[in-house]
């Protein structure tokens, strides 16, 4: 069996924010450039797009060999840069990139909502070691994520569409990430007469 190791929370967040924010800044200097590879001229965004995948890779990598544990929305995310960056880099073409976003949260909120028919929480499945509640409030949370992945998909392809590329480079970098993080935070407080306190569980009911 394999032990979960703790690692320093700065160095973990470090290492699943840096690459998305190695990207950001790395197009942001080369945005404006154009980089001849084997007789094929590419933009800054392909480039920046095509460094990404390695470190990304890379933090995966060393955060695997530090905690011996990825989450199973590292894993989806990670694929997806990959598989959708290799079709940028190999058609040149940053449009297959940019529905990258559309496909991570569109699959998420399908994902969901295949559970939730089911009559299930899959969202528990993932986050239910970290996050103790109890099954209404996971069927709460997981139904109205569903509906905040959809919505986020929906908001990417509206962005990628009519925004200038470096608009939705920064949105994607920053607005998406604080977007979700508020809305999950929010719903937690919103959901806290649901969650078990794991101590107070052990502890069984008080004798009298």
């Amino acid at each position: 069996m394999t032990t979960t190791r703790k690692i320093n929370p700065v160095l973990k967040q470090t290492l699943e924010l840096g690459p998305t924010v190695l990207f950001f800044v790395l197009y942001m200097w080369i945005k404006d450039d154009t980089f001849t590879f084997a007789g094929r001229e590419y933009s800054g965004f392909i480039v920046a797009t095509v460094v990404l995948i390695p470190v990304l890779l890379a933090g995966i990598a060393i955060l695997w060999a530090l905690t011996r544990q990825l989450s199973r929305i590292q894993i989806v995310t990670g694929v997806m840069v990959v598989f959708f960056g290799g079709l940028t880099a190999i058609f040149n073409d940053a449009t297959f990139f940019k529905m990258k976003t559309t496909a991570v949260y569109g699959l998420f909120a399908v994902l969901l909502g295949i559970g939730l028919a089911r009559g299930q929480s899959w969202l528990q499945w993932v986050m239910g070691e970290v996050l103790p509640m109890e099954r209404e409030g996971w069927m709460k949370l997981t139904r109205r994520l569903a509906v905040m992945f959809a919505a986020m998909a929906v908001a990417n392809e509206i962005i990628w569409r009519t925004q200038s590329e470096a608009t939705w480079v920064t949105l994607e970098t920053f607005a998406f990430p604080v977007a979700l993080f508020l809305f999950l935070w929010g719903q937690i407080i919103a959901l806290q007469r649901y969650l078990i306190d794991p101590e107070a569980e052990a502890a069984g009911p008080d004798e009298g």
